[in-house]
């Protein structure tokens, strides 16, 4: 059975990964599926880095989740 969208963010907010709440409204809003080749949007629900053309990789969903949490509360938060 293949993994939806909203499984993987489930996943990754039991495993304590992701923890903000306007983290985890827009990563429900926009699924990463939408930013990827038609070929990879099976895959979108993967949590590992995907590639999408000209040797460059999306990255993986835990990953920018984190980044986004960052960006949104300062480096020096948990």
């Amino acid at each position: 059975m293949e993994r939806n969208w909203e499984e993987l963010i489930e996943d990754l907010k039991r495993e304590g990964i992701l923890r903000t709440p306007t983290v985890i409204r827009a990563m429900l809003t926009v699924p990463r599926a939408k930013f990827l080749p038609e070929d990879m949007k099976p895959y979108g629900a993967s949590d590992t880095p995907l590639p999408i053309g000209f040797g460059q990789t999306v990255s993986a969903p835990h990953g920018f989740s984190v980044s986004l949490s960052q960006a949104k509360h300062g480096c020096n938060n948990e």
